[in-house]
């Protein structure tokens, strides 16, 4: 009797074992099965499937001479994506005009407007319009740190912080460039600019 219970007790362990080996294998095959799409550093981006990229060499495009400066100032061989203004942004957001803007007097102060403009409309990765969703809105911090919020309209250009893009995909090596129509930059240095600005007008 007691031997029979002994056995009893052995087989019920090893089934209850193997039926807990079983389901737990089971439990393990659908969920990865059924996971979600991996996501990045922000969760609002994740892996896309790959569509064809309007990747336009640099030589395409003329950018604005402040522009050019801009993305002098980064690694050539490292990603970064960047909003650069267009001329006419720069003309009319910052009064910088290549006529006087780069004169020796005024270069100084020239350079450390893009430089501070650079900070808050880079970010240290490689991003194309089609990384983009419509109707989503993906958050990066530029390498100033400053919170940059970029979505796709329904024209498949990119805004970021409410400003339109004009041109999207611009590739300088491992750059990617986008031309805005307006200045990325916060509010301190927005309210900087502005007293020159409405004593000119």
């Amino acid at each position: 009797m007691e031997m029979s219970k002994r056995l009893f007790l052995k087989h019920s362990i090893a089934i209850v074992t193997m039926m807990l080996s079983v389901c737990t294998l089971l439990i393990v095959i659908v969920t990865v099965l059924k996971l979600p799409e991996a996501s990045t550093k922000n969760s609002e981006m994740g892996f896309y499937p790959i569509t064809k990229s309007r990747k336009v060499p640099l030589q395409d495009v003329k950018l604005c001479k402040f522009g050019e400066m801009m993305v002098d100032l980064l690694p050539q061989d490292l990603a970064f994506t960047v909003f650069v203004p267009s001329e006419e942004a720069f003309n009319r957001d910052l009064r910088l005009r290549v006529s006087d803007s780069l004169k020796p007097e005024n270069f100084n102060d020239t350079y450390a407007i893009m430089t501070r403009i650079l900070g808050f409309s880079a970010i240290p990765r490689a991003l194309s319009s089609v990384n983009v969703r419509s109707g989503e809105v993906v958050s990066y911090d530029s390498i100033s740190g400053f919170p940059l919020y970029i979505s796709k309209d329904i024209d498949g250009m990119l805004v970021v912080n409410r400003i339109r893009s004009e041109i999207v995909d611009v590739r300088k090596n491992e750059i990617v460039i986008h031309v805005m129509d307006g200045v990325i930059m916060d509010a301190d240095f927005e309210q900087s600019v502005l007293p020159d600005d409405s004593e000119e007008d």
